[in-house]
């Protein structure tokens, strides 16, 4: 768990991060049935509609079962937003797609499946230029109607990985404040892998 916390001077400012790359876990969650990283982002677009499809049908209490219909073109829609953003800031893109994990655990997402698990992976694992982040769910963030809602600063922002402790250091964990969504729909930290490399150790 992270603290707000008012830095005073240089020192306290290095210990911060200390902490924040010492103490931080990206977390996967999925069923357990199925098994990590399977993405429906990797099959075609009428592939992965008929798997939501079978989601519905055979587990109708799955949160992913309550997705939208057009949930995949939104999801092609706003990866190709993640894609150029991450591109523009020098972001390694070793994939078409990404994987998505979130920034420590979330008790919200841990309760998306029948046979819900975790893969739980320390960010120092990763080479973190094929990282982006962005505070809260990716499609909310991007979404017109979410930014006209209130004007947040981290609404339609990606983040490096250096950008996103700055912004945790300003406003914690949305977890720790939001887990239940009542103040909006940043929920977590989302974290987009843009490489296998370390994901196929977990697979």
């Amino acid at each position: 768990m992270y603290v707000l916390c008012t830095i005073t001077d240089k020192w306290d400012l290095q210990i911060f991060w200390l902490n924040v790359v010492m103490k931080m876990y990206l977390y996967h969650y999925f069923d357990n049935t199925i098994g990590p990283f399977v993405s429906l982002s990797d099959i075609t677009m009428d592939e992965a509609k008929a798997v939501l499809n079978t989601i519905k049908e055979t587990k109708p209490n799955a949160q992913s079962a309550k997705r939208h219909p057009e949930y995949m073109e939104d999801r092609k829609h706003y990866e190709e937003i993640l894609m150029l953003e991450f591109a523009k800031k020098g972001g390694l893109i070793r994939r078409k797609s990404p994987h998505y994990m979130v920034v420590e655990h979330s008790p919200w997402l841990s309760t998306w499946f029948e046979n819900s698990s975790f893969v739980k992976i320390h960010i120092e694992e990763f080479d973190k230029k094929t990282i982006s982040f962005t505070y809260g769910d990716s499609h909310p963030v991007f979404s017109p109607r979410a930014n006209k809602m209130d004007g947040k600063e981290y609404r339609k922002k990606l983040y490096t990985y250096d950008e996103i402790l700055s912004i945790i250091e300003k406003y914690g964990l949305p977890q720790d404040w939001n887990d239940d969504g009542k103040y909006g729909p940043e929920r977590y930290i989302e974290a987009h892998i843009w490489c296998d490399e370390t994901i196929d150790k977990y697979r």
